[in-house]
């Protein structure tokens, strides 16, 4: 590993308002990834609560606040609840394709209809074809669009698209987008999350990364479903307790979608 992996430059964003958290300020600490040392890096920065968009890595390193953890799925732990269950069944007539990172007019109107549907007003609501584009082709690591599809014979339709890093440790997930319009295809969100485990516990992967936990944000409360769960602190990553996660008996749920051969 050369000296620029091991030591890396990091700059620091002027602070914003939060968008999680009314009242607060953000701040960001972050580094290039280039060179061809840029997915040992990634590896070794996402173990330490960085995340990745484009060729960039970052952590927030707010003033005053640490709401913001980094949360990973232990893979071969999980265990689906009814409720979970229920929902893979349901959808488990969808395709899946993970596709090398190039973006599509299809992902791009699906991406819009998703931000219309569930963050009107927000910021990547001013995204046009070529910043998704950007989004998707500028990454300098192992990575994959994960598309999720209607099964051929009712015509094929893109209903859902993660974008997602492959790292040494797991797969992480770096932007989903689905049909929330959908209302035949409830719980989309939740089943591309639970699908990303199931195939990283087959790839013998020991995590999912999901990015940052804020606490006291009703729009991160959903990662907590997934248990059981490590989060980040100041002596390393430990078990989140979920008293109201409760194991299911059996793997039977456990069976990824219909994956076809990579595009």
């Amino acid at each position: 590993m050369t000296a620029l992996t091991r030591f890396p430059r990091f700059f620091v964003t002027s602070p914003s308002a939060c968008p999680y958290l009314p009242g607060r300020q953000e701040r960001k600490i972050f580094t290039e990834l280039n060179g061809p040392h840029a997915g040992e890096l990634n590896d070794a920065l996402g173990r330490i609560g960085f995340r990745r968009s484009q060729s960039v890595a970052y952590r927030p390193s707010c003033v005053g606040c640490n709401a913001c953890l980094s949360v990973r799925v232990v893979a071969e732990e999980f265990r689906p609840n009814a409720t979970q269950r229920k929902l893979i069944r349901r959808h488990s007539d969808l395709s899946v394709t993970a596709c090398r990172p190039w973006a599509t007019e299809e992902q791009y109107a699906l991406l819009r209809r998703y931000l219309s549907a569930r963050h009107p007003g927000g910021g990547m609501t001013m995204m046009d074809e070529t910043d998704y584009a950007d989004m998707v082709e500028q990454s300098p690591v192992s990575t994959y669009v994960i598309e999720y599809r209607e099964p051929e014979e009712l015509g094929g339709e893109l209903v859902g698209a993660c974008i997602t890093d492959q790292q040494a440790d797991g797969l992480s997930m770096i932007y989903s987008f689905f049909a929330a319009d959908r209302p035949e295809r409830q719980g989309l969100g939740n089943l591309i999350i639970m699908d990303h485990i199931i195939r990283a516990r087959a790839a013998g992967l020991p995590y999912v990364y999901l990015g940052y936990w804020v606490k006291g944000s009703d729009r991160m409360a959903y990662k907590t479903r997934y248990q059981p769960m490590e989060v980040l602190g100041p002596n390393g990553w430990a078990r989140m307790a979920d008293p109201q996660t409760a194991p299911a008996a059996g793997d039977a749920a456990l069976q990824p979608l219909r994956m076809r051969a990579l595009a």
